[in-house]
């Protein structure tokens, strides 16, 4: 079940935190009448998990107050920036559970008003046009502790900049020939306020606007100027943009806005065992080091879903951890408990076998064929029954035997009883092995009194095995995914953190009903984890994505916490 099965209702838009009051305030003074917010990305890569962050944020406060949430593409860098990154970006705040509705905007629609606004700047002494190279620029920045010089070119009369600019518009000048600077202080604390570059001269071939440009304007000149002309009242942007607040509110402060937006900086997501730079990202796609940008093992939000994230599970993570102002890393292992905290609700079961190990039950007709009635879901009713088969010849799990019968063994072993999933007691009367002697079958009777899991005596039974019935059975390929790098905080050489057990293929035995899945389908394998079907399956080969293990360290610290203090 996906997001568009799964309605968003607004008290899941997220409990209050420092934004939210600061809107509550800006409601309660009458400065707005309502809320207007926006999620801009650029579409020079996939989503990742941090977007997913900032996705619920904007869109959730949204829904919160009843306001509204655009969906603003910043398409400014036509050489980094495709069609597909614009589709893939649609597709995933979508599944997410978002809808901007007929809110879709693009920085590239602003692109006449953005010049007009850099005129007006000019016209105003605000803005100039600078012929230095990019590296006599650097060197007239200054550092943090020295203030930087004004370029040659500063005083620049109003005439001139405007014969350039429109020059620069026109494309009589090569790339990099000139860039327009806002006139603001080169001797100011804030590097950002060091006379900026707002446009530069760039030939490329726009996904949008095509060659009908040759001139395009800076991140933080488009910025503010887009939310102010979408009528955005507060600019939830993550705190590397706090030093740029002031540049925000300068462009503002100086043009003939229809409005100014207040900016608000939140503490972006860093997750542990991965990275969060489309840069970086790119790179392992660009290198081979993933198999795109849709490899389950990558934290972007496709790669998420192809592994078998929930959309519900995303949002309740990032409702958990919540909105602050210091920066910070969660780690992985929180991410994947509220992913299967969603699945255990609604994963359909299934029976598959990895490591087969031959299990004969000889006091059961050859040619008999039972059909046991199985739940799909025990924690969903609605979610039905399916049929299993059930045969002389079994497959069981080679880790559920052992030679020995140690204290709290409680699978098979020479003697021992197990009561296998929705069918019959089968106790192990002897081993079969091989000239080397490694165990090839297990050889068992079964109590016929036992179906369905009782006895006349009552005893008890403590060991529960899945199995398959060997005439039945379905080849499955299982990928077993770990976390994509081997340290906790990947910094250095992304090729030399890789972590090299993160993919492990496995081919296994399941249950006729696997042969129909479909991909995208979720499941949960028993006393194995939870699995989702990846797009690559084919008739008569069904592959699985391994999404978590059963084990969760969070439920258990959750539970220890519960049982200390008797509340929650």
């Amino acid at each position: 079940m996906d997001a568009a099965d799964t309605p968003l209702e607004p008290a899941q838009a997220g409990p209050k935190d420092f934004i939210r009051e600061i809107i509550d305030e800006d409601l309660a003074s009458g400065k707005h009448r309502g809320v207007v917010v926006r999620f801009p990305p650029e579409p020079n890569g996939y989503l990742h998990i941090g977007h997913a962050k900032s996705i619920c944020l904007n869109f959730g406060l949204a829904l919160a107050y009843g306001g509204r949430c655009h969906l603003r593409f910043d398409d400014t860098n036509p050489a980094k920036e495709e069609q597909e990154f614009v589709d893939s970006i649609q597709q995933d705040v979508r599944w997410l559970g978002f809808d901007w509705q007929q809110h879709l905007f693009f920085a590239s629609d602003y692109f006449g008003a953005l010049y007009d606004f850099a005129v007006e700047l000019i016209e105003k002494g605000l803005a100039y046009v600078d012929s230095l190279t990019p590296e006599e620029m650097r060197a007239h920045r200054g550092t943090l502790t020295e203030p930087g010089k004004d370029s040659p070119y500063r005083k620049r009369s109003v005439a001139e900049n405007l014969d350039l600019f429109r020059r620069m518009r026109a494309g009589e000048f090569p790339d990099g020939a000139h860039v327009l600077r806002a006139k603001i202080d080169m001797a100011s604390p804030n590097l950002n306020l060091r006379d900026p570059a707002l446009y530069r001269i760039k030939r490329a071939h726009h996904h949008r606007t095509g060659d009908d440009w040759c001139l395009y304007p800076m991140y933080d000149y488009t910025h503010p100027i887009s939310d102010a002309l979408e009528g955005i009242t507060h600019s939830i942007c993550t705190l590397e943009f706090e030093d740029h607040r002031p540049l925000y509110d300068w462009v503002l402060d100086h043009i003939s806005a229809p409005c100014h937006p207040r900016q608000i900086e939140f503490a972006r997501l860093n997750l542990t065992y991965t990275v969060m730079s489309k840069r970086k990202l790119l790179e392992l796609v660009a290198t081979g080091a993933v198999q795109g940008w849709d490899d389950p093992r990558m934290p972007t939000i496709a790669g998420m879903r192809r592994r078998g994230y929930t959309p519900q599970g995303i949002r309740n993570f990032c409702a958990a951890i919540g909105v602050t102002k210091a920066n910070g890393t969660v780690e992985y292992g929180l991410l994947e408990h509220f992913v299967r905290e969603d699945l255990n609700k609604t994963a359909i079961r299934r029976m598959v076998v990895t490591q087969p190990l031959k299990l004969v039950i000889e006091n059961y007709p050859e040619d008999q064929v039972e059909h046991f009635e199985a739940e799909n879901n025990p924690e969903d009713p609605a979610a039905g029954t399916r049929q299993v088969p059930f045969s002389r010849e079994l497959w069981i799990e080679r880790e559920d035997f052992r030679d020995d019968n140690p204290k709290k063994w409680f699978r098979l072993a020479p003697g021992a009883e197990v009561r296998l999933k929705h069918a019959y007691y089968v106790r192990c009367r002897d081993v079969v092995r091989d000239e080397a002697g490694n165990v090839v079958e297990l050889r068992c009777t079964y109590d016929p009194e036992s179906r369905g899991g009782g006895t006349p005596d009552n005893r008890v039974v403590k060991g529960t095995l899945h199995w398959v019935s060997a005439a039945h059975a379905v080849p499955v390929e299982l990928r077993l995914y770990d976390t994509l790098f081997a340290v906790p905080n990947p910094t250095g050489s992304l090729a030399a953190e890789l972590n090299p057990a993160s993919l492990q293929a496995l081919q296994g035995l399941g249950e006729p009903a696997m042969a129909a899945v479909q991909p995208g389908e979720r499941y949960q394998f028993l006393r194995m984890g939870y699995y989702c079907v990846d797009p690559d399956t084919r008739p008569g080969r069904a592959v699985f994505n391994r999404t978590a293990t059963l084990k969760d360290a969070w439920a258990r610290m959750e539970k220890r916490a519960v049982g200390s203090t008797g509340e929650r």
